[in-house]
């Protein structure tokens, strides 16, 4: 709505302290982003031009306003009048945009090592498990993932990696509508960013 529109141009300016553009350091005035484990790859995603809809490859070195209202396009709740159609549109760029901040090497797969990295970030403010716990559970989540995707792999059969195809069929049946969300755009949140 223009409403919404309004708002987020509002928080963009004072992201951006009244420049026409926003650069990585400016995220780093966010409170609700300071403590997340995964802080890194979500401002990523705000300069990833696959997530720009830029159809290039590589990170932008800053976004204006436009930039600034596609990404936040991925965040946005579903709308009651949404038909079958537009509802399964929706779902694929919320989770185009997941898939991107796992693949951080842009090859279009997310590799056991990707998903370990993200496992190990998701996990490092546990100060009781080990690094060798975190990649045993990301290991066990890409084996659950190839069943999924694969079904039963024989014995030298290696899989490569999660596509785009194998994501969506690792989400069927998960609500991301509804759990995919900005805190930061609060407006009482403003006060303490400077």
């Amino acid at each position: 709505t223009s409403e919404q529109i309004e708002h987020l141009h509002r928080r963009f300016k004072q992201l951006s302290r009244d420049q026409l553009t926003i650069r990585k350091e400016n995220f780093d005035s966010i409170p609700d982003l300071e403590f997340n484990p995964i802080r890194g790859k979500i401002v990523h995603a705000f300069f990833d031009k696959r997530n720009l809809r830029q159809e290039a490859d590589g990170l932008a070195d800053e976004i204006n306003f436009e930039d600034f209202l596609t990404i936040m396009s991925y965040f946005r709740p579903i709308e009651m009048n949404m038909d079958e159609e537009q509802l399964d549109r929706f779902r694929k760029e919320k989770l185009k945009f997941l898939f991107h901040m796992y693949d951080s090497d842009h090859d279009g797969k997310i590799t056991l090592q990707e998903y370990r990295n993200v496992v190990e970030e998701l996990l490092s403010g546990n100060p009781h498990l080990e690094k060798e716990s975190a990649r045993s559970i990301a290991d066990g989540a890409m084996m659950e993932a190839a069943s999924i995707c694969v079904g039963q792999m024989g014995p030298d059969q290696v899989y490569e990696g999660i596509t785009f195809e194998d994501f969506l069929k690792m989400w069927q049946g998960i609500d991301i509508e509804t759990k995919m969300h900005v805190r930061f755009l609060n407006m009482e949140t403003i006060a303490h960013c400077y």
